[in-house]
């Protein structure tokens, strides 16, 4: 790629969408074009379009959409689906239309069924149901990974779709009402220490085990995408490690330098089983995560604390 290409990176004010701006600009690259949702309004269809025509950007990364933790996903089901369907259907027509010679969609590990082998592999996509506490935001994802195939097969275009674990890190959504679990965890415990090391009360038993990836190693794994040649429609990017939910909180507890007590709340969900991705195609492309995950939770558990009175929050309405 030339550094000089015009890279347009949708959601740059997001944990992953700024970890991508970051990366870019450290790898030299010259003209990266974003806007704030401000200004421009991801699900006006006229409105992308119009700044499509304006900017013409060369190659496009889809960062943008509206995430949240189990609790979000329940109490705003079609909040989820149309805010997702319309961002990025928006994002890759307007891409197609204007010849955009690569557009990277950027999916969610959650689109695989509940019920499906581990580690979870690109083919599983779409054979067996969904996990029924996040299907909104995964079936709006599905239908932009099949959109990008689609494309691809009808018009040989450059639309490749990557699938992130769970991802963490600075600038993250830390409202408790539409956090993931990790970040959700990470300010219960900072709250809890700063009111006298209360108790913290977590949702499930804490037996599903997860995989969490550092947002810089996410967005570095995308410009390695961009950067180089892929084949196929789809690639996982995770660890192709995980733990237990109570592992993970007894990690972030030691982290936090909590000393009081952990109440496990059984009549809540405990969302999928299992959830660890296979990620050797991406491996064998010659890319692997470098950041382990103590060191990121510290990381991100430090920027909590330098930034608790001005936390970035969700809210969905």
């Amino acid at each position: 790629m030339d550094k000089s290409s015009k890279i347009f990176v949708a959601g740059h004010n997001g944990t992953v969408g700024s970890a991508v701006v970051r990366n870019l600009l450290a790898k030299g690259y010259e003209k990266i074009t974003v806007v704030s949702s401000d200004e421009l309004d991801l699900r006006n269809q006229q409105s992308v379009n119009d700044f499509f025509e304006k900017f013409q950007p060369d190659y496009v990364i889809d960062a943008a959409a509206r995430v949240g933790g189990i609790l979000a996903n329940d109490h705003y089901p079609y909040t989820f689906i149309m805010d997702n369907l319309q961002i990025q259907n928006n994002l890759i027509n307007a891409s197609f239309k204007n010849e955009v010679k690569k557009f990277i969609f950027l999916g969610t590990s959650c689109v695989y069924p509940k019920m499906c082998s581990q580690p979870i592999r690109e083919e599983y996509l779409l054979s067996a149901a969904l996990e029924p506490t996040n299907e909104w935001y995964a079936i709006a994802k599905i239908a932009g990974i099949k959109a990008c195939e689609a494309i691809k097969k009808q018009h040989g275009r450059n639309f490749i779709s990557l699938m992130p674990t769970n991802t963490y890190g600075p600038h993250d959504n830390f409202d408790l009402e539409t956090a993931h679990v990790l970040p959700s965890l990470l300010r219960k415990f900072y709250e809890a220490v700063v009111n006298n090391h209360a108790p913290v009360t977590l949702w499930g038993d804490g037996s599903a085990m997860r995989e969490f990836i550092y947002v810089d190693d996410l967005a570095d794994a995308i410009v390695f995408v961009l950067e180089n040649e892929f084949n196929e429609n789809i690639y996982n990017i995770g660890t192709g490690v995980d733990l237990s939910i109570k592992e993970l909180a007894l990690l972030i507890q030691k982290i936090s330098g909590h000393q009081g007590e952990i109440h496990w709340d059984s009549s809540k969900p405990n969302g999928t089983p299992r959830k660890v991705l296979d990620v050797s195609k991406l491996n064998r492309m010659g890319w692997y995560a470098k950041t382990n995950l103590e060191d990121g939770l510290l990381s991100t558990y430090q920027w909590l604390q330098d930034n608790y009175h001005q936390l970035r929050e969700m809210k969905c309405k």
